[in-house]
């Protein structure tokens, strides 16, 4: 297998890649991607960019007090021994003030300790105590309007396509979601929906501890997962997509499964890859905002996607806008279903290609009304 030009795929060790773009750099965001996946970032799944210095999404967050979580969770968690099955109950809304004042409150607050491996062994052995309360899936942004790099609600990934093509926004896929966090909230074990891209800036607070196990290892965290989890299995194929399930780095060493960890401090951002499985937690008050986005590589990855079939609120998206514009010479063999594609998780995803160059061209006047839509079932993620 080789990589761009010939050579070989970088990162062949599959580790989380750290990058520091120049203020140039960091202006066009889908470029950069591209220069990240041409080091071999997607490999390990997850990378973290640290933007330059003096760049800032908001003047102050002193103002969001107010702002209202509509639906916060509560996440009760069981199991035994790094393998456990996390459950979400709704309370009701709280301000942010509330959420802030719960989280620093002696019941939830963030225990004494020594190091960041000191917090991780707390929280794998504290899971199944105190439920703590996750402000998650908060419609919205923090990002000041006239912010244009890097800006989650407009990134201009291809992803624009579905809301071109059809005027369907999907809330938190192609929109933004922010998250307040306290110590303990999790995010378990899954890959994005249709297996995106995604994008989360932590705005401010404590940091959020990541895992990443490499797409092409993807296979043996989920063979490892329904030897585990073999009732949830008979119940879903794809249950993993339900994010209940929190398995622990010791199981994995245990297991034989590559993983990578690394902690994203305030005024960073996390990006993950297609079919990169990533989960974590927070480890005190903080507020991070995402969105998914994709690239031409991701076409392939969307094409073979498992579904969840169980839950009416998953969110499935049609392939076809995606194959008709960037792929047509794939376009009928693919509607005949004979257009098979193994993919090759080494391969970094272009710079640019005809088809791509095209649409960018058209997407500043941004087409409506396709005849080919997406089918979406609406859904918090």
């Amino acid at each position: 297998m080789e990589g761009a030009g010939g050579s070989p795929p970088r990162n062949p060790a599959c580790k989380i890649m750290t990058f520091r773009p120049s203020m140039e750099e960091f202006r066009d965001f889908n470029q950069y991607l591209v220069h990240m996946e041409s080091q071999g970032a997607h490999r390990a799944g997850l990378a973290k960019v640290i933007p330059p210095k003096g760049w800032k999404p908001r003047r102050s967050y002193d103002d969001i007090d107010d702002l209202m979580i509509q639906a916060p969770i509560q996440q009760m968690v069981a199991g035994q021994s790094g393998l456990y099955t996390q459950y979400n109950i709704q309370k009701k809304p709280l301000t942010v003030q509330e959420f802030r004042r719960l989280a620093n409150s002696d019941k939830f607050c963030t225990p004494r300790y020594l190091n960041y491996e000191d917090l991780e062994r707390k929280y794998w052995k504290n899971l199944t105590f105190v439920s703590p309360i996750y402000g998650a899936d908060v419609s919205g942004t923090l990002y000041n309007e006239d912010v244009e790099e890097w800006n989650i609600g407009h990134l201009n990934s291809i992803l624009d396509v579905i809301e071109e093509d059809c005027g369907v926004s999907i809330q938190g896929v192609n929109t933004p979601y922010l998250y307040f966090g306290m110590w303990k909230t999790s995010f378990s074990w899954h890959t994005e929906d249709m297996d995106l891209y995604s994008i989360n800036y932590l705005h401010f607070g404590e940091p959020k501890s990541w895992y990443a196990v490499p797409p092409e290892h993807g296979k043996r965290l989920e063979r490892l997962a329904v030897g585990f989890f073999p009732n949830s299995y008979k119940g879903c194929e794809a249950f993993l997509r339900h994010k209940m399930t929190l398995i622990s780095p010791s199981i994995l060493k245990k297991y034989g499964i590559p993983f990578d960890k690394i902690t994203q401090e305030a005024g960073e951002f996390m990006i993950t890859f297609p079919y990169g499985y990533h989960a974590g937690f927070n480890h005190g008050f903080n507020c991070a905002e995402s969105t998914n986005f994709a690239s031409v590589r991701w076409i392939d990855y969307g094409k073979v996607a498992k579904q969840c079939n169980c839950s009416k609120d998953m969110v499935k998206i049609s392939m076809d806008p995606f194959v008709r514009r960037f792929q047509p010479d794939r376009y009928q063999a693919w509607l005949q279903g004979k257009d098979p594609c193994p993919i090759d998780h080494t391969l970094a995803t272009p710079s640019s290609t005809p088809e791509l160059q095209t649409w960018l061209q058209s997407h500043v006047r941004s087409t409506s009304g396709a005849n080919r839509c997406v089918v979406v079932f609406l859904s918090g993620k």
